[in-house]
């Protein structure tokens, strides 16, 4: 049944087939973002208690989401490396941390920006924000015990365990709306059978999910493929690669 996924244990299969995605992501990232940000900035109507404020919602929302997804797909490589011994895995795992912690840090900048209007201060250590600020700490905890070791193959495994120990916090951020008393609104776009946000709102939100989602992609798959280069540089299909006698 995963026999067609045999081939690309190989390193260099993974680097083709990462390097054949990228193009298509990126081309999905600048479309969706292009409509979904001039619809929402520009077109979409004022919220009518928070004015032209609610529309930071293009960026923070978007970003808070792939904040947490990027984690979760750091989990499941964590757990294929782990298991499976998987080394394109562990190098996953690297190459997603410092992406996912720009996300997170502009989910929490930018939902600073939107507390100062609406809560009167910048910051509350309210559990939605609490446990988001623990998620990037966890990222650069990844990231510093990637890089704490000169032996990258333990370095991959200890990334890794971290990243499954610290997927626990995840749930934590996504009901601590529900959970406990948060000034954080609770959820407006997940009640699928009636949002609580205008469809004239909502679809450029939409856009702009799956936008941030295909950057996301992108930009981790770009990375994979550097990582990859620098743990392999000493194997010959590299050298082929970049004598220009290999496929990129």
């Amino acid at each position: 049944m995963w026999k067609w996924l045999h081939p690309y244990a190989k390193p260099e299969a993974s680097f083709r087939l990462a390097g054949a995605f990228v193009p298509w992501f990126t081309a999905l990232a600048v479309l969706c973002l292009s409509v979904g940000t001039v619809w929402g900035l520009l077109f979409a109507p004022s919220d009518y208690q928070q004015g032209d404020s609610f529309r930071i919602i293009y960026v923070h929302v978007p970003a808070a989401i792939l904040s947490m997804g990027a984690y979760l797909t750091m989990a499941i490589a964590g757990f294929i490396a782990l298991v499976w011994q998987i080394k394109q895995s562990e190098i996953f795992v690297a190459a997603v941390a410092p992406i996912g912690a720009g996300f997170t840090f502009i989910a929490l900048l930018t939902g600073a920006a939107w507390g100062k209007p609406m809560w009167g201060t910048w910051w509350v250590w309210d559990a939605r924000l609490t446990s988001e600020l623990i998620l990037l700490f966890l990222y650069l905890g990844v990231i510093a015990l990637y890089n704490a070791f000169d032996d990258k193959a333990l370095a991959g495994r200890s990334a890794s365990i971290l990243s499954l120990v610290g997927v626990i916090n995840l749930p934590i951020i996504h009901y601590s709306v529900e959970w406990w008393n948060t000034l954080h609104q609770g959820a407006s776009i997940t009640k699928f059978a009636k949002p609580s946000i205008d469809s004239a709102m909502l679809w450029p939100l939409l856009l702009n999910i799956v936008g941030f989602g295909a950057f996301l992609g992108a930009l981790s798959l770009v990375r994979f493929r550097t990582e990859l280069l620098k743990r392999e540089q000493r194997r010959p299909w590299v050298r082929q690669l970049l004598l220009g006698t290999g496929e990129a």
